[in-house]
């Protein structure tokens, strides 16, 4: 399969691509580094993406920020952000990629824990990946030509723990590895308006 990997030079996409770079071929993307570049963020970036690269069999977003500040500290323009990189990045991913992926192609996106147990300072993380979770249950429903969409939810992971200890005490991380291998279900496998929690 031609898979795009969003996010290759990132710890869960460098995860992602030793475990898939075996059994296929991995077009890797990010918005500084890798063979393709793109800002999620910008749609005509996205769609310039797809018209480089061409018709494709899976593609895999391992990317997306939010803002993490106190929600006292929130105001509307703090969302943005989460909204238009995380949210609707992946979501324009899906809609503009769907003209250029094969008949049976998989879209993988990526969420997080705080969807569903949040932290102090995570509130923008928490709407914007309850929000992908739940437009790929309603979008699987819809999928043209037999296609197929999932999203991967892991909780911290053991090698971010250095910057990322003091916000998720109590959490059990795991190792981008593990991680990895929901990516592999997702776009090997045949299930599809799945979300994989991992951790």
């Amino acid at each position: 399969m031609k898979i795009l990997l969003i996010g290759a030079s990132g710890i869960v996409g460098s995860a992602i691509e030793k475990e898939l770079a075996p059994r296929h071929e991995i077009v890797r993307v990010g918005r500084n580094s890798g063979q393709e570049r793109v800002d999620i963020s910008d749609s005509q970036s996205i769609r310039k993406l797809f018209e480089r690269a061409g018709s494709f069999d899976a593609l895999i977003c391992a990317a997306g920020n939010v803002t993490f500040a106190p929600l006292a500290d929130m105001s509307e323009d703090s969302f943005t952000l989460g909204l238009q990189d995380k949210l609707m990045g992946q979501v324009n991913l899906l809609l503009i990629g769907r003209e250029f992926a094969n008949d049976g192609a998989s879209f993988t996106f990526t969420t997080g824990v705080l969807s569903r147990d949040p932290i102090a300072a995570g509130v923008s993380a928490s709407l914007v990946n309850g929000g992908i979770d739940a437009f790929v249950r309603a979008a699987a429903l819809e999928m043209p030509r037999g296609m197929r969409v999932n999203t991967v939810s892991p909780t911290v992971l053991v090698e971010a723990m250095d910057s990322y200890a003091p916000y998720f005490r109590g959490f059990k991380p795991v190792p981008a590895a593990d991680v990895a291998l929901a990516y592999a279900k997702s776009v090997e496998g045949l299930q599809t308006g799945q979300t994989y929690h991992v951790g």
